[in-house]
């Protein structure tokens, strides 16, 4: 009677976690959206697996703990981490309906660790992730905590950054922190299909971002005022050496 809530990290294979193969390897039953599962059918072909389509969260949630409280041992399976902005919190909420189950939550690589790692060093310091999506959160609210960490000086990691229905929203973003602050010259990159077959990695400036055109399989990082161009790499100092100097 348990659900794992299992992050599979940008691209599944090369970065899957040992913890998560384990718990994958254990499980009886893997649950997912199914673009997800499809990253790891052919991993483990001999498990029975559970998918849903896009916006079919809680049919999802709801099957893996009903599934769980039937006995067996279930996957849940997000993309990068788990808990940022995966399914570990609504599991949480919609097992409140249920028998008690254990759940356990099991890290993954996230989408900023991964591009970061691409681009260079640009999450050194630090740096807010904020989602561009307003299907679940209102774009006032959005726009909102865009403004706050330009004026803070964050250093900015923006998933979902547009889609067929938004194909503005990084631009609106962009608009944003320049008007709170952020100098058009800012240091950013963005980073495409990270740990995937097509990964790409782009660094640029804030006012040439405004106009790129991207996807929500893009990932988008703003640098701070200390965000910096190194060997061609995006890097924002800790401040060792400034320290030292």
């Amino acid at each position: 009677m348990r659900v794992t809530v299992v992050g599979l990290g940008p691209g599944a294979g090369r970065d899957l976690t040992g913890r998560a193969r384990e718990a994958l390897e254990r499980a009886d039953l893997i649950v997912g959206y199914t673009a997800y599962i499809a990253l790891i059918r052919e991993e483990f072909p001999e498990k029975e697996m559970l998918s849903t389509g896009m916006r079919r969260e809680v049919d999802r949630c709801r099957a893996a703990v009903e599934a769980a409280v039937s006995g067996r041992d279930v996957a849940m399976v997000c993309s990068g981490d788990s808990g940022i902005y995966g399914m570990a919190g609504l599991i949480y909420e919609v097992a409140q309906e249920y028998p008690p189950i254990e759940i356990e939550v099991v890290p993954g690589i996230t989408a900023a660790c991964g591009g970061a790692a691409v681009l260079g060093a640009p999450l050194t310091h630090d740096f807010a992730v904020v989602s561009l999506s307003d299907l679940l959160t209102p774009w006032d609210k959005i726009a909102l905590r865009l403004e706050c960490a330009a004026k803070g000086d964050f250093v900015l990691c923006l998933y979902n950054p547009a889609s067929h229905s938004r194909p503005d929203h990084l631009k609106r973003a962009c608009d944003i922190l320049m008007a709170a602050g952020k100098s058009p010259d800012t240091i950013c990159g963005y980073v495409q299909n990270i740990g995937r077959e097509g990964e790409r990695g782009t660094i640029t400036t804030l006012g040439a971002l405004r106009d790129t055109q991207v996807d929500m399989f893009t990932t988008v990082f703003i640098g701070s005022s200390q965000t910096k161009l190194l060997g061609g790499k995006m890097v924002t100092p800790r401040g060792y050496l400034q320290r030292e100097g």
